[in-house]
């Protein structure tokens, strides 16, 4: 790998004016291409200290042999030719987003001579039309069952094809009426690429010619009192409306626009779009993909979340360049689809005629939609939404949803990303290769004499210093052992009210390894949890159970960085623990810290280990995330007690859970308050009074 200095440009040789960049190795491949509103400023950031950068951004730069860059008048055209260069070049350390290969389609191959209609997993093949992709397998099968009474297209292999064809007799399907038998000439080729296009017209979405014909043909019949006939297109003409209903309306005013929302961690993205068309959903699709690149360049400069906040709404700072590079990679192509789509079809048309392949349709509809909901405004968005509108040939609009029922529909994209990124991470951890391998690779990467079959990892979570609560999960064998999660509650320190991160995670520390020390000695468990031995003690320990802990881990995580690992192993001298493992994982470019160490242990970002640690962390944050909002809404409950001089937390809570609310508790008199454990008739009047100071 060559060092980055060696073809790092001249200072002020690099021009500020917008463009698009291209790394290569030493073989001169091109391995990055990257667009710049100022080059200058851009690639200045890649030869800073490999520290500093990004893992994969550091992978890439000492991969890279050689820069050069290419300048260009707009920011527009600046998306363009990064767009072509992504496609001609296929960059290693770019994210691609390819057609989905998880998700069913319907596929005709309208290149083959007797084209027909199959169900297809995979990528994408020249001389193949795809229709969907559908949510589930059933779907595709079910839609090409009903469809068939209507255009009766080939869907048989060509073994089995051939086979009929010498025979002389075609299939079942062709006896109920499900094929057009071309391989026994019931129709001629030419026929059946008729009921080809048909069938690929209607997939497309012009629905309303077909049902408009069925019901003219079979009012006809109906008067010609043909009523077998009939009947025959009664029935075709229910298959057709079946399967336009599982198309459903989501938006009343017959609206065309792709939905779009992204879920993401620090290490990966799930992409995932509803493309709407008259108002109902005709497809979906989805993508998980690595972060990289200007991505994980715009994570890296961004601000690092403070340890333990309660962040669940905080914005991907790495988004608006994730949306920026789907946008562009995916309409492009979808284009370049189209485009290809149409071409065929004009050839088509010109070697057999217009007469005979009246339902073919050159002018495809257009697949950018007039207007894209996004989750957040994508970076460059201005030039982003000119680049759309060249591909369209009309205006697009490129805005986040505020109110209503696109709202509504964009909150289903969301939750639909989220939920395949956590399919995608449970894959990984459920599997027992994939765990097996994510130990072993931690052991080596740590130096440990043994695999770590039990992992702890403590969080902590807080607004600002307030309502501080932590959180320690377990692990045994790579997946969570809930039994043994124990949540703590962190006293507010003196003065400002408030609890610093480091000190928390110290006092979970000591807290957690005081209770394995004292198991062992089999110390009684009241006489941990009455608050009187340990009057000094800043944390409460809120356990969902009672069995004792006496059980250590073999790796012991804390949610940060130097700091706090550097808090615990403090505690760890303190206690004499020397059988247990500490690490602290940094949450923003996902370092793993050792105590002690000057630099962090970087683990490879598509190893098994990193994304089982990324689990554990995620678990923590997640429960103490839970017990976070449980204690605040809590406090918010019992808000109105806050004031009253000589109630602290015990004693107010006390009042709650004695008169059941805060309401109730209005309503009792003073003799009522003073019958509670720890009131007596002064305290009691005192608390009557401030609840009616107009009395």
């Amino acid at each position: 790998m060559a060092d980055p200095s060696t073809y790092r440009p001249a200072p002020g040789s690099i021009p500020t004016q917008p463009g698009v960049y291209k790394f290569r190795d030493e073989s001169r491949r091109v391995i990055y291409v990257g667009k710049a509103k100022n080059l200058r400023a851009r690639l200045s950031n890649y030869f800073q200290d490999p520290t500093q950068l990004h893992p994969r951004t550091r992978q890439m730069v000492f991969h890279a042999a050689s820069v050069e860059w290419t300048v260009v008048s707009t920011e527009v055209e600046s998306l363009q030719l990064e767009y072509t260069w992504i496609k001609k070049f296929d960059p290693r350390y770019n994210v691609k987003y390819r057609d989905d290969k998880t998700y069913p389609m319907l596929a005709v191959s309208t290149g083959e001579r007797i084209p027909r209609a199959f169900f297809y997993r995979g990528p994408r093949r020249p001389g193949v039309r795809y229709f969907g992709p559908y949510s589930h397998a059933w779907a595709v099968r079910e839609t090409l069952d009903l469809l068939l009474r209507v255009f009766p297209v080939r869907t048989c292999s060509k073994g089995v094809y051939n086979r009929h064809e010498k025979l002389g007799r075609p299939c079942l399907l062709g006896y109920i009426d499900k094929c057009s038998a071309p391989c026994v000439g019931r129709v001629s080729e030419d026929e059946h690429r008729e009921i080809v296009a048909g069938f690929t017209s209607f997939m497309g979405g012009n629905t309303d010619k077909l049902t408009r014909q069925l019901e003219q043909e079979m009012q006809t019949a109906a008067e010609e009192l043909d009523f077998e006939k009939a009947a025959r297109l009664r029935d075709d003409l229910a298959a057709v409306r079946k399967v336009m209903e599982k198309q459903s309306v989501v938006l009343g005013d017959g609206t065309d626009a792709d939905i779009i929302a992204v879920a993401s961690d620090e290490l990966e993205a799930a992409v995932q779009i509803f493309h709407v068309r008259g108002g109902r959903i005709r497809g979906q699709r989805g993508w998980v993909v690595e972060k990289a690149g200007d991505q994980a360049e715009n994570l890296t400069e961004a601000a690092a979340e403070p340890a333990g906040e309660d962040s669940t709404e905080s914005p991907d700072p790495a988004l608006p360049a994730l949306l920026q590079n789907f946008l562009t990679q995916f309409y492009g192509d979808a284009v370049e689809r189209s485009r290809q789509e149409a071409e065929e079809d004009v050839r088509e048309i010109e070697r057999r005629g217009v007469d005979q392949l009246s339902h073919l349709n050159p002018e495809k509809p257009n697949v950018v939609p007039r207007e894209i909901l996004v989750p957040v405004l994508p970076a460059e968005a201005t030039e982003t939404e000119d680049f759309l509108s060249g591909l369209r040939g009309s205006r697009v609009d490129l805005r986040v949803p505020q109110r209503g029922d696109k709202r509504a529909l964009a909150e289903t994209v969301e939750r639909n990303a989220k939920d395949a990124l956590r399919q995608h991470k449970l894959k990984r951890i459920g599997d027992l290769t994939a765990r097996s391998a994510a130990l072993q690779e931690l052991q080596e990467a740590l130096g440990m004499e043994e695999a770590p079959l039990r992992i702890e990892c403590t969080d902590i979570s807080h607004i600002q210093g307030t309502d501080v609560v932590a959180s320690l999960v377990v692990f045994e064998d790579g997946l969570p052992r809930k039994s043994d999660y124990r949540r703590y509650r962190i006293k507010e320190a003196a003065g400002d009210g408030r609890s610093d991160d480091v000190g928390s995670i110290a006092e979970v520390t000591r807290r957690r390894f005081l209770r394995h020390n004292r198991d062992k000695l089999a110390v009684p468990e009241a006489e941990e949890f009455d608050g009187s031995t340990f009057e000094d003690e800043q944390v409460e320990e809120m356990s969902t159970d009672t069995r004792r802990f006496a059980y250590p881990p073999q790796l012991y995580i804390v949610d940060g960085g130097a700091p706090q690992v550097a808090a615990a192993q403090k505690v760890f001298d303190e206690l004499g623990i020397i059988d247990v493992m500490l690490i602290g994982l940094a949450k923003r470019l996902e370092e793993v810290w050792l105590p002690g160490d000057e630099d962090p242990v970087i683990l490879p970002r598509n190893s098994q280990a990193l994304f089982l640690l990324q689990q554990i962390r995620d678990e923590a944050h997640r429960f103490a995330i839970t017990y976070h909002r449980q204690q605040r809404s809590k406090r918010m409950r019992v808000s109105e007690l806050d004031g009253i001089p000589g109630l602290g937390q015990v004693r107010r809570t006390d009042l709650v859970k004695h008169f059941g609310s805060v309401k109730k508790l209005k309503e009792a008199t003073v003799e009522e308050i003073a019958e509670v454990k720890g009131f007596g008739p002064k305290l009691a009047e005192s608390v009557y009074r401030n609840l009616h100071p107009g009395e």
